[in-house]
């Protein structure tokens, strides 16, 4: 699959978030799988950034630093919320989107108190494991940022040049290390977590705007 540019694909956000929270578009959902880059959130430090040379932007979510690159799922929902749902309760909405969709690959996840994203329970040697990061961003009561859903074992590699999220104690994994059966392309995972995005942000109709391929 071809690979897509963050700085490009965050100018994109930018442009649909606008057309959104104005009311010009309806809900909006952009899946890419990125080229190599890091993303530093407001509270990454220092000593937490890669020392590999890979590109890294800062960008206006919370959270600290996470990677994005070939063989993650990288979904940015672009949607108003309501006045009943907040950030937390949004961010929970995304986590069992993809809790759910994990299980449809026979790979049973859960959140960690404390913690933000999709996580594995440890399981023999391996400690407690996040498959999914998720760092949003709220302006204007419109959702900016979104989801990486860690998909084949070559999104895996780079993790090692940081300390994801700022979380030394657990590990990273993947849907292909992780499911009891055939290992879904980007594309499948796509379509598989559409309908539960769709399910789980009810308040309005929810479209597909791209996927980079």
């Amino acid at each position: 699959p071809a690979l897509s540019e963050y700085e490009p694909t965050w100018a994109l956000q930018r442009e649909l978030h606008a057309r959104v929270a104005s009311g010009e578009l309806g809900p909006q959902v952009l899946f890419v799988q990125h080229s190599p880059v890091y993303t530093a959130g407001h509270r990454t430090s220092d000593d937490q950034r890669p020392t590999d040379g890979t590109p890294v932007v800062e960008v206006d979510r919370g959270g600290l630093i996470t990677y994005h690159g070939p063989g993650q799922l990288v979904g940015y929902p672009i949607v108003g919320l309501p006045d009943r749902v907040g950030p937390l309760a949004y961010v929970r909405r995304l986590e069992e989107a993809i809790i759910r969709t994990l299980r449809g690959y026979g790979i049973e996840s859960g959140r960690v108190a404390g913690r933000t994203g999709v996580w594995l329970d440890p399981d023999g040697w391996r400690p407690e494991r996040k498959i999914a990061a998720i760092g949003v961003r709220v302006s204007k009561r419109t959702t900016l940022h979104g989801f990486a859903l860690n998909v084949t074992r070559a999104s895996l590699g780079p993790f090692a040049s940081i300390i994801p999220c700022g979380i030394a104690d657990a590990g990273v994994t993947c849907i292909e290390d992780e499911a009891t059966g055939g290992v879904p392309t980007l594309a499948e995972t796509m379509d598989a977590i559409t309908p539960h995005l769709a399910e789980l942000l009810t308040w309005g109709p929810f479209e597909q705007t791209g996927w980079s391929r």
